[in-house]
């Protein structure tokens, strides 16, 4: 189990420092740029015209990867391909969230409108992602959701697609917010990834059936071959970034990590590992609910943090973007073990 995961995390890195280099000179002269506006912080200004997409190869160099390995699993241990199917609506919804990113870098930064999708229609498109894999998820993998600390599963029954399916739209959108600062989405993927790599790998070991189980492995070496996909990108991406992921890389991201909480039955542990990304999304939330109350009751709204998402909070309190995201590795971390932890009473 620990070599194919090992062979899929290599083969993404080493194909991302292959390819990037030459990719890079390439999106240049097409002049895919990043946009910055002047709402962000004014520091960000001198990064307008950054190379952006680069999620193309994170999504691309992870899918190739883990199909390549899979394929290898199923011929080694003699597994048809057709019974191995929780691999394919995996791949569905990180790919399904990736065309969502997609059209919308591709409108910004190559019809270069850059309002890009209108925010009704980028959540139609989430909103048809995430009803289709909810649906799925419910007939084939079971609406019960495994509790943390206890041997238990709570079962959702039919509330299960709806919840679900607000789950993908959130968590493909926390990601897009938490990709503010350089290098910061990246390092917490890789983080977040091993971590639910680990996980897959101890439930399959609990499974009863070895069907089951090579289903769950599967899942483990996309994880690891989402992280190293990320690893061989922060060596472009690092501050200062010569290249953006782009919403293409972030909603990819973001698929991937509801996808593999669904299809492990873990949704509640998207909480721990992927606390930075939706602490993105909730400072947002929080910081346009308290302006709007504030603005009716006393006719000026009032702000909770300096700028939301949060990092920029913690940017403009004078913290430098590679200590922002040495804080946010580190929290994932700590709280990605502890959600390794609480499965013990399953092992």
């Amino acid at each position: 189990m620990l070599l194919y995961c090992e062979i899929a995390a290599v083969l993404a890195l080493g194909l991302m420092l292959l390819f990037m280099p030459k990719f890079l000179p390439y999106l240049k002269k097409l002049k895919f740029g990043q946009t910055i506006y002047d709402l962000g912080p004014k520091a960000h200004l001198a990064k307008q015209g950054t190379p952006n997409m680069g999620g193309i190869l994170i999504g691309g160099f992870t899918v190739i990867s883990a199909v390549a390995v899979g394929v290898l699993m199923m011929a080694r241990e003699q597994m048809g391909v057709l019974r191995n199917h929780l691999l394919w609506p995996l791949l569905f919804v990180c790919l399904g969230s990736m065309a969502v990113g997609f059209t919308d870098d591709y409108i910004k930064d190559v019809k270069k409108n850059h309002e890009g999708l209108k925010p009704k229609q980028k959540l139609v498109g989430q909103l048809l992602v995430g009803l289709l894999f909810s649906l799925y998820c419910y007939f084939f993998v079971g609406s019960d959701v495994i509790l943390p600390f206890t041997a238990k599963t709570w079962d959702l029954g039919v509330f299960y697609i709806p919840l679900m399916t607000v789950l993908v739209m959130f968590m493909t959108n926390s990601a897009n917010l938490q990709d503010g600062v350089d290098g910061i989405l990246s390092s917490v993927t890789t983080v977040g990834m091993i971590a639910f790599s680990l996980i897959a790998a101890f439930l399959a070991a609990a499974l009863p059936t070895p069907e089951g189980a090579f289903e769950y492995r599967l899942i483990a070496v996309l994880c690891c071959a989402l992280a190293g996909a990320c690893i061989g990108f922060l060596r472009f991406n690092r501050h200062p970034a010569k290249i953006f992921m782009g919403d293409t890389g972030s909603m990819f991201i973001g698929g991937a990590m509801v996808g593999v909480g669904m299809l492990l039955k873990c949704e509640f542990l998207l909480i721990p590992i992927c606390f930075t990304c939706i602490m993105s999304s909730v400072s947002v939330m929080l910081q346009t609910t308290y302006f709007k109350y504030t603005k009716k009751k006393y006719g000026q709204g009032r702000r909770i943090f300096k700028m939301t998402p949060i990092h920029h909070h913690f940017e403009l309190s004078g913290m430098k973007e590679n200590q922002i995201v040495l804080m946010y590795t580190l929290v994932t971390l700590a709280l990605s073990l502890l959600a390794i932890g609480s499965l013990a009473p399953l092992y």
